[in-house]
């Protein structure tokens, strides 16, 4: 979308912040619900370029006044659904009413929308929830089991948003694990693979060698937060992306050993020296000096190192792939990666929990 007016949610998360920035460098106007708490940091990032509005998703009518519903509905012509919450450890009554809740308070603003063009709506590969082998584009439910509340509210919303369209022209983007910049090497918090290097940092100083966790042959797909981006904007472009339910994976992820692996050689010197098995790990991260040991990490990220799953990426490839969209392999920016966290490891800003919430 080169111009028109834009609602995004999930602002000034990560990729919202810098999704706002690209929009209205192409001439669009934007504007962003934020619930209140996040307000005075949205406006300072924000300045005057972007129309900041308090509002919460998880109420009807989004939470915003007579005034501007009726305004916004009138004149927006595209929505980027990005806030949800992403804490893998959230209780089922919060993530029901932000996941799920949340996003049918967007499909009923998009369904009154006048003009609207498209409803961007970014999922998760992780609406698999358990199931095993190879994960296609255009499936959904097919009785699979969860593991954690994030995925099944995800997953329950994702259902919601494909009932709507027949009357809404939707996008359903599904990023794997997103971790930070491959250029520059820029990210909103050390959570995910990070827990790794916060890791291989404790071992560095204790003297310690690196430990691999669990199934060292199962793949972790992980992508820059910059090819998440671009898929977003040439999707939001794309006349044949209505309707479509895209991967934004890797289509060659590496394994759980190669990740660590790497992590530990650029960070540490070496790789892994010894396994510690998965089910060990995830008991003793339920204590609290231990999961501080481990960077903070919370049990539910272990599953994600030792589950053997692979997406399938065709009609992303496809639709989106003559606009130049191709995700880097992961050695070649594992190194910008490294240096970022080596820069800001000691800046509490970027530990897990500072930055969680409604945003992306």
């Amino acid at each position: 979308m080169r111009d028109g007016q834009a609602l995004i949610t999930g602002y000034p998360g990560f990729i919202g912040r810098r999704l706002a920035e690209r929009l209205i460098a192409e001439g669009a106007q934007v504007t962003a619900v934020v619930e209140p708490r996040m307000a005075a940091a949205a406006r300072q990032a924000a300045g005057d370029a972007i129309e900041v509005l308090e509002g919460d998703i998880a109420k009807r009518r989004l939470g915003l006044g007579d005034a501007d519903w009726e305004r916004l509905t009138a004149e927006v012509t595209s929505v980027f659904h990005l806030a949800a919450i992403y804490d893998l450890s959230v209780p089922l009554e919060l993530a029901q009413r932000v996941n799920v809740e949340g996003t049918g308070n967007v499909l009923g603003f998009c369904r009154a929308c006048e003009r609207l063009e498209r409803l961007n709506y970014v999922s998760t590969a992780y609406v698999a929830g358990l199931r095993t082998g190879i994960v296609y584009e255009h499936e959904l439910a097919l009785g699979q089991g969860f593991k954690n509340h994030y995925e099944s509210t995800k997953f329950q919303a994702e259902l919601w948003v494909r009932q709507e369209l027949d009357r809404v022209p939707i996008t359903i983007y599904r990023p794997a694990i997103v971790v930070g910049d491959s250029s520059t090497g820029e990210t909103q918090k050390f959570d995910g693979p990070y827990f790794m290097l916060r890791v291989a940092a404790l071992c560095r100083r204790r003297g310690m060698p690196v430990p691999q966790f669990g199934r060292s042959g199962a793949p972790v797909n992980v992508v820059p937060v910059d090819f998440v981006l671009d898929a977003l904007i040439a999707g939001s472009r794309e006349p044949a992306a209505a309707d479509e339910t895209f991967h934004l994976v890797d289509p060659e992820p590496v394994t759980a050993a190669e990740l660590m692996g790497l992590l530990g050689e650029l960070y540490a010197g070496h790789a892994p020296r010894y396994r510690l098995p998965a089910p060990i790990v995830s008991s003793a991260l339920r204590v609290p000096a231990v999961r501080e040991a481990f960077g903070g990490a919370p049990r539910e990220a272990i599953r994600y190192l030792n589950h053997p799953v692979r997406f399938d990426a065709r009609r992303a490839a496809a639709v989106l792939g003559g606009a130049g969209l191709r995700v880097p392999r992961f050695e070649d920016y594992a190194e910008t990666l490294v240096r970022f966290f080596r820069e800001h490891e000691d800046d509490p800003a970027y530990l897990p929990g500072v930055n969680s919430g409604r945003a992306a």
